[in-house]
């Protein structure tokens, strides 16, 4: 068994700086040990529907993604929208959490399905605080069905 088949929370964003502060939030808060980051939407489609490297890897979804609007390639909507389009991933929680306070990109996510959006705090504390609370929210408080 591959390390990223037992993935509890997708964590997608282009920024290292930003993803390493996420990750550090998770991993204090007790909610990493099944973390996979991927740089862009192209990469966690891949992850998603088992395609290109990750082609091989084993059933099941994660529980959680934190997916960033603003990245190469593919973008977080055009990932949101697969995913919510998709019967296999529709379930899946997922976190919009980028730098983006425009309305535009809040209405879109949600319209195509998001189930929160967060603006990432500037400062570390608050970003760990941020993350750390949606995480165990979406894991540990929220009931889901199972399977998803």
């Amino acid at each position: 068994m591959k390390p990223y088949d037992q993935v509890e929370i997708l964590l997608v964003d282009d920024s290292p700086n930003d993803a390493e502060l996420a990750m550090r939030a998770l991993r204090k808060g007790g909610l990493a040990n099944k973390l996979l980051w991927v740089k862009d939407g192209e990469e966690a489609l891949d992850y998603l529907f088992r395609e290109g490297q990750y082609a091989e890897r084993g059933e099941g979804s994660p529980r959680l993604v934190f997916l960033d609007l603003k990245m190469p390639r593919v973008d977080g909507t055009q990932v949101l929208e697969r995913i919510k389009q998709d019967a296999r991933t529709r379930r899946i929680p997922v976190v919009i959490m980028t730098s983006s306070q425009e309305e535009s990109d809040m209405i879109r996510s949600y319209d195509l399905g998001a189930n929160s959006y967060v603006v990432k705090p500037l400062d570390f504390a608050s970003m760990v605080d941020v993350v750390h609370q949606a995480g165990f929210y979406w894991l540990a408080v929220n009931k889901h069905p199972e399977g998803t």
